[in-house]
């Protein structure tokens, strides 16, 4: 019998907080798995295992929550298993164009603006709080978002601005994809401008909203 997912957000979520209490207890666990330009090709896998890494709670934290909001949009809008797929492989391709700027890297951000980069595309007047006060609609705050990536990459301070800017770039481009081919599961969210707190209640009870 064929398993059908019905949401990959949790697990996600679990399985990277998870690895991060690994690196904590293991010596030497970071080291191994996180993205070391230098040997991508005699360690491939390390493509993959990067994007469960982090460098600090902080940085866990804040990813995690862009899963939690953004991929429970892209997720209704494409399902469960498209939705899997280019989380992990924008996670490696934004790696990937990365590795040719940093000798190291870790965490999901890539994966992260990728999944925004499809909801500009495919909700560009979805409404967010930017910085936690301005409300903003997503293609504003995704260029504002953008600039200081592109800031970052002129003045380096050791975030990933590369690996950002590759999964916006790629979100953008595969949304650009489904909306053409005007792929999408779930109807209901193409007018929702924000999450009310019925939807957020539903979530958590069954990981659909």
């Amino acid at each position: 019998m064929e398993y059908k997912l019905r949401s990959a957000i949790l697990p996600l979520i679990i399985i990277t907080a998870a690895v991060f209490f690994m690196q904590i207890l293991l010596r030497g666990f970071t080291e191994s798995f996180l993205l070391d330009s230098s040997s991508i090709f005699s360690r491939p896998w390390i493509l993959v295992t990067h994007i469960f890494l982090h460098g600090s709670p902080y940085h866990l934290f804040f990813n995690m929550w862009g899963l939690f909001m953004f991929g429970a949009l892209v997720e209704q809008k494409i399902g469960p298993n498209r939705f899997l797929a280019l989380y992990i492989l924008s996670g490696i391709a934004s790696g990937f164009l990365a590795s040719f700027f940093y000798a190291k890297s870790l965490g999901a951000s890539g994966a992260i603006m990728a999944l925004i980069g499809v909801l500009i595309i495919l909700m560009p007047n979805l409404q967010l709080l930017f910085f936690y006060i301005v409300p903003t609609p997503l293609w504003i705050a995704g260029i504002i978002y953008a600039l200081i990536d592109l800031v970052g990459v002129a003045f380096p301070t050791g975030i990933g601005n590369i690996a950002h800017l590759s999964g916006m770039g790629i979100g953008l481009l595969y949304g650009i994809y489904l909306k053409k081919r005007k792929i999408s599961f779930q109807k209901k969210f193409s007018r929702k401008k924000h999450l009310d707190d019925v939807d957020v209640d539903e979530y958590l009870r069954s990981g659909r909203i």
